[in-house]
């Protein structure tokens, strides 16, 4: 099982990257896949996740309206779209996935949860 998560890079505020989480060593589409990110100095936090159940997804507060999560099935890829970038959004983002967790609030908030991470990708918001 492997993840990799690549798209990262410098930003001004107001703008969009979009960060891609490759799959390998598995068929993601049956497992949730999520999103975390550690700012420096801070704890990780869940931003993100897409279950299985009809690609239901959930979002922290902070990102709602500003962040998309979403599968590309023929590339077994798990895709971040971040729109509307802030400096508080900086930070490295990781993707993860479990085998046996739903997407759900209790993911976001204990991401020890995930048993399987990929190595993070640098998002930095900056003027």
């Amino acid at each position: 099982v492997q993840l990799q998560a690549s798209g990262g890079g410098l930003v001004q505020p107001g703008g969009s990257l979009r960060l891609s989480c490759a799959a390998s060593g598995f068929n993601s589409d049956y497992y949730t896949i999520g999103w975390f990110r550690q700012a420096p100095g801070k704890e990780r936090e869940g931003v993100s996740c897409i279950g299985t159940n009809w690609d239901s997804t959930l979002y922290v507060d902070s990102v709602k309206g500003r962040f998309t999560i979403s599968r590309d099935r023929a590339k077994n890829t798990v895709y971040l779209q971040m729109d509307n970038l802030k400096p508080e959004d900086t930070a490295v983002y990781y993707c993860a996935t479990d085998f046996e967790e739903s997407c759900s609030s209790s993911i976001l908030q204990y991401s020890y949860k995930m048993d399987y991470w990929g190595k993070g990708t640098q998002v930095t918001v900056s003027s």
